[in-house]
């Protein structure tokens, strides 16, 4: 069922949403969190499709945000919200609502959305593009206990990343980094499967994907030995290599659906690892709405040797013109003990799955 409201309010909203509800015979309302999409008309059918499919594992209010841009002075002065409420079969398993502003009430989307979260339940912020450099103090992102950006969807992902960590607030969180997680879970599985010590790795996967650098990152972090990434055509990442004092491990990815695994003195294993579409990592990020201290501190160790890589406010590699790029292969960088932020980020490094198999 779909209700379109012209130049409305946030209380007419609320009323048509009970109206709309037992309309079809479901006033009770079933939902256990409140989903904010903020975007542009250009990304908004994707993104709410994307967050419709999740809706399945984790049904929501979903409040889409779109800021009009005002094309002449009169207009810009001229508030209006418009609206455009889902129920039932139209709105997944839960409801949605398409938020349109112009004019002034642009820079006060706080007070629109406000109104229409669901009382005493999660509220997560996800900008699929156009994210604020600092989620956590824009004044939609401080309504909520999660807010989800996507570095992939910058033109120098990159430096993304490096504001990303300078305005790190618990909470936050990048599809980026949720991309990685079937890698970060299949070579912790590898190594829990050998008793050797990991003497350096390998990252390869293409030049502008932030997920390379996030796995990079990681595994710097929690190895704490050098990490050197290539470059490759893709698609993503495309493997990753890990020498040991017991033989190298290999895993393979060069179709972005199936991998190869290989540990020396094994037989080789195939292993599916699909690139994932948004649906699927949106709903990942909606199952835990607790801080990742995994992420933070693998964000700040980027951050170190990012600086050390770029030479400060350099370009950073992979953010030059075409006819700029190096073969796509960067020197192994050893971890700095001391760049390490120290606090929960830190202690939580103690905590993962393959540094024991690093110990020294």
């Amino acid at each position: 069922m779909k209700t379109d409201l012209t130049d409305t309010t946030a209380s007419k909203i609320n009323k048509a949403l009970v109206k709309a509800r037992r309309a079809i015979g479901t006033p009770a309302v079933g939902m256990v969190l409140t989903l904010v999409i903020v975007t542009d008309e250009e990304n908004a059918y994707d993104a709410l499709k994307a967050a419709g499919d999740a809706s399945r594992e984790h049904p929501s209010r979903t409040l889409v945000v779109i800021k009009r841009v005002s094309r002449s002075p009169r207009d810009r002065t001229q508030s209006r919200l418009d609206a455009e409420v889902r129920v039932g079969a139209d709105a997944g398993t839960g409801e949605t609502v398409v938020l349109r502003l112009h004019g002034e009430v642009v820079d006060h989307a706080q007070s629109v959305v406000l109104p229409l979260l669901l009382p005493d339940a999660p509220v997560v912020v996800w900008w699929p593009v156009n994210a604020p450099l600092d989620p956590a103090n824009d004044p939609l992102g401080a309504l909520a206990q999660r807010r989800v950006t996507d570095t992939y969807a910058c033109e120098q992902p990159v430096k993304e990343l490096a504001a990303r960590a300078d305005a790190y607030t618990p909470g936050d969180t990048d599809l980026s980094w949720t991309r990685i997680t079937p890698w970060r879970s299949m070579l912790a599985a590898a190594l829990d499967q050998v008793a050797c010590q990991v003497q350096g790795v390998e990252v390869e996967g293409e030049e502008f994907n932030p997920s390379c650098e996030l796995l990079a990152m990681w595994l710097a972090d929690r190895l704490d030995v050098p990490v050197r990434r290539t470059g490759s055509a893709g698609p993503g990442l495309t493997a990753v290599r890990m020498d040991t004092d017991c033989g190298p491990i290999v895993l393979d990815r060069a179709d972005g659906s199936l991998a190869t695994l290989a540990i020396q003195g094994q037989p080789k294993r195939a292993v599916a690892l699909k690139r994932r579409d948004t649906a699927e990592l949106i709903a990942e990020e909606l199952r835990r709405l607790d801080p990742d201290d995994t992420y933070a501190s693998a964000l700040r160790y980027g951050v170190e040797r990012l600086k050390q890589e770029n030479g400060g406010d350099a370009p950073a590699k992979g953010e030059r013109d075409s006819g700029e790029r190096d073969s796509g292969e960067r020197e192994a960088v050893p971890a700095p003990v001391e760049s390490v932020a120290k606090g929960p980020a830190a202690e939580a490094a103690a905590e993962a799955p393959v540094k024991r198999a690093a110990a020294k």
